[in-house]
């Protein structure tokens, strides 16, 4: 189960890559923006700022994600509505001018395939703007996996999907170029500062762990969390002005 507020504790460090984005979108007039993977739609509802004339739809699969952005959002713009439903699944209503798409992709097995189906539903002069975290080699993402592999834990958490993670800018260049659009892709590793006595797992608990701890219950989840965070704690020492979380991303931005 996500939790809204969970997420947004590290909601500026969060929305950070969203801007460096949307700073490569350069749509003049846009009628239809959807941005796929809401979340708790803090973002989606800046898009009407961007865009005060465009219609902007924000889709997601969770429920409570939804639930917390037509309570914070939903009043916010004339013209900006949030529909619970999975991203690879929903269909727009017309061709779209404007695609975002922020940390959303890795829980999506096959990119690929979504990608190139996004890109075919542009409108002429549309753009396709998103962003993958791409921590494959990071502690945060190997001690999770000799976790979930682990024998204390295999038995419980054999079948549990992690997320993707991205592919190279490469990769995501050449397929959207060969879908027909012109491409501006590249990456970033953020080197979060962040403060308080376990940051890295409560960022976590945000994100990748959701699956995880869904999957266990109370009293088990409470135990996979202290084993993971005292390995954690290791791999991302404290220090006297924060504990640093670096956080690769590869962003990609297709113009039809």
């Amino acid at each position: 189960m996500w939790d809204p507020a969970t997420y947004l504790r590290f909601g500026s460090e969060r929305a950070r890559p969203f801007f460096d984005l949307l700073a490569r979108v350069h749509a003049g007039c846009p009628g239809y923006v959807v941005d796929l993977g809401c979340g708790p739609g803090n973002l989606t509802a800046m898009l009407t700022d961007r865009w005060p004339g465009a219609q902007v739809v924000g889709v997601d699969s969770s429920a409570e994600m939804i639930e917390e952005a037509r309570a914070e959002h939903g009043a916010a713009a004339e013209g900006l509505a949030f529909v619970h439903a999975d991203m690879t699944a929903w269909q727009p209503s017309r061709q779209v001018d404007v695609f975002t798409c922020n940390a959303a992709l890795q829980w999506v097995p096959d990119q690929a395939t979504l990608l190139t189906t996004w890109a075919a539903r542009l409108a002429p002069g549309g753009w396709l703007a998103f962003q993958v975290p791409g921590n494959a080699g990071q502690p945060s993402q190997q001690i999770l996996a000799e976790l979930i592999n682990s024998a204390r834990w295999q038995p419980l958490l054999g079948n549990i999907q992690l997320t993707s993670q991205s592919a190279d800018p490469a990769h995501y260049l050449d397929l959207l170029a060969t879908a027909g659009c012109t491409v501006d892709a590249w990456e970033t590793t953020y080197l979060h500062v962040l403060e308080g006595p376990d940051p890295v797992v409560d960022w976590y608990k945000g994100s990748g762990l959701v699956p995880v701890l869904a999957a266990l219950p109370d009293d088990a989840a409470g135990e996979f969390i202290t084993e993971y965070g005292a390995r954690i704690r290791g791999a991302y020492p404290d220090t006297p002005y924060g504990t640093v979380l670096p956080f690769r991303r590869v962003f990609a931005v297709a113009h039809r």
